[in-house]
């Protein structure tokens, strides 16, 4: 009887670390933002444009396997000021501010409500998201679609575009030298992120 009673005892404790190990395994943690760098891309009448920011927030909970995979991704959310986005040129800089309503709706911000993962290969992953991203004080349901990579040191690098209609957000594209210069409607907003445990 006691023979049994230890034996008994061993599996179950081989049984609990074996679940320890592969909770541990399949355990989510949090990344962050390490580096950032975020452009809105656009046209006009005169020339093509870029607004670009390297300041932001993004955070999201990452499920790797055992084999460093990434299975699935939770609480996915990014946020930027919009003044923050710089063309080089002043007079632009102050339009397109004045397209974003930044005096009163200081940040863009994307939260995720779902994201579904597609493995490319070992390192390699694409990320469809469906969330709300809000600008210039609309907020809108989007899918936006990145390139995930986990890198060696077990950072992860995202990589991604969306093109954005400044209409469907109630915004009026920023015009120029007394209206002779007129924005395109649609933008192009490239991110390419580095996030750390």
């Amino acid at each position: 009887m006691k023979n049994l009673t230890k034996t008994n005892l061993k599996r179950l404790s081989l049984l609990g670390l074996s679940l320890i190990l592969f909770v541990g395994a399949f355990a989510q943690t949090k990344y962050t933002t390490k580096a950032l760098s975020l452009t809105v891309s656009g046209t006009s009448t005169l020339h093509d444009w870029d607004m670009k920011s390297s300041s932001g927030t993004f955070e999201a909970n990452f499920t790797l396997n055992a084999a460093g995979a990434i299975t699935a991704v939770t609480g996915l959310n990014f946020s930027t000021k919009s003044e923050s986005l710089k063309s080089g040129h002043e007079a632009m800089d102050k339009n397109a501010y004045k397209a974003l309503k930044s005096d009163k709706n200081p940040n863009i911000t994307f939260v995720s409500n779902t994201a579904t993962i597609t493995n490319l290969d070992a390192t390699d992953f694409t990320v469809k998201s469906t969330g709300k991203l809000t600008i210039a004080g609309a907020t809108l349901d989007v899918e936006i679609m990145a390139t995930c990579k986990v890198n060696a040191d077990k950072s992860i690098t995202i990589m991604g575009s969306k093109k954005i209609s400044m209409k469907e957000f109630s915004m009026a594209p920023p015009t120029f030298m007394m209206g002779t210069i007129k924005t395109g409607n649609d933008v192009t907003l490239k991110f390419d992120l580095k996030l750390n445990k």
